[in-house]
């Protein structure tokens, strides 16, 4: 698998690489650690900058990670408060770091129900790193694709008919997307479940699944590597068949 992902990578195969990730297993690797779930939050954030600095070099263009779901308003109101501190303060404390490696940084997902201070940080975030161009940082917060396939066909509610394309556009703004964003080629799930979750329903529809038994924290970048070595070694026929089946 190793020989498919160089070979990849020296033909340029893997250009614009979509890479989304559900970063799982948090609280579990705190609990089996004696600690407070948060500790398992923070330590997360490490992990997100470990894949963040590895995935260029893997030919990854877009990176969408599933950072908070829309259903994760269910849990405790102080792990919820948390959560949303970390998140600002990773805002706050990375903004500069990702405009000096060229990552843009974008958060999909609802913002009205998130606080006015983090929705500040957010756009402040986007704004200064608008115009790097190495990889694009897509974070889902208050994320759910249901609700955003809702939204996006409220929008054209009154289209006489619609498009694939026409539906892509309107669930990106539905979704805070400034832009059309590739579907994904790659979708990874730590933590052992092996779930969508309610995340990129729509941009997953032909996405090669990973499931790594690896609990988020401890993920690093040879963990992603063999991700994408893993996507590079599959045969994608998008409904079609190959070279090889047609003989």
């Amino acid at each position: 698998m190793q020989r498919a992902l160089q070979r990849a990578l020296k033909e340029g195969a893997s250009n614009g690489l979509h890479v989304a990730i559900i970063m799982d297993g948090n609280g579990r690797w705190a609990t089996a650690r004696g600690l407070a779930r948060v500790s398992g939050h923070k330590a997360g954030g490490e992990a997100v900058r470990r894949t963040v600095e590895a995935a260029p070099s893997l030919g990854v263009r877009t990176l969408t990670l599933y950072a908070f779901s829309a259903d994760n308003w269910r849990r405790p109101q102080a792990e919820v408060a948390a959560l949303m501190k970390l998140f600002r303060k990773y805002l706050l404390a990375e903004t500069e770091k990702c405009r000096e490696k060229g990552v843009r940084l974008q958060v999909i997902g609802r913002r009205d129900r998130l606080n006015p201070s983090l929705v500040t940080a957010i756009k402040a975030a986007e704004q200064r790193t608008s115009d790097c161009d190495r990889l694009d940082l897509r974070i889902a917060v208050d994320y759910s694709a249901r609700d955003s396939i809702v939204r996006a066909a409220h929008l054209l509610r009154s289209a006489h008919s619609i498009t694939r394309d026409e539906f892509a556009r309107a669930l990106a703004t539905a979704n805070c997307d400034p832009g059309r964003t590739p579907e994904v080629d790659l979708l990874i799930r730590t933590g052992g479940e092996q779930r969508l979750s309610d995340f990129l329903l729509w941009e997953c529809a032909y996405a090669e699944f990973v499931f790594s038994n690896r609990m988020w924290p401890d993920f690093d970048a040879g963990d992603l590597e063999s991700a994408v070595t893993e996507f590079h070694s599959r045969q994608r026929r998008f409904g079609g068949l190959t070279e090889a089946a047609t003989r």
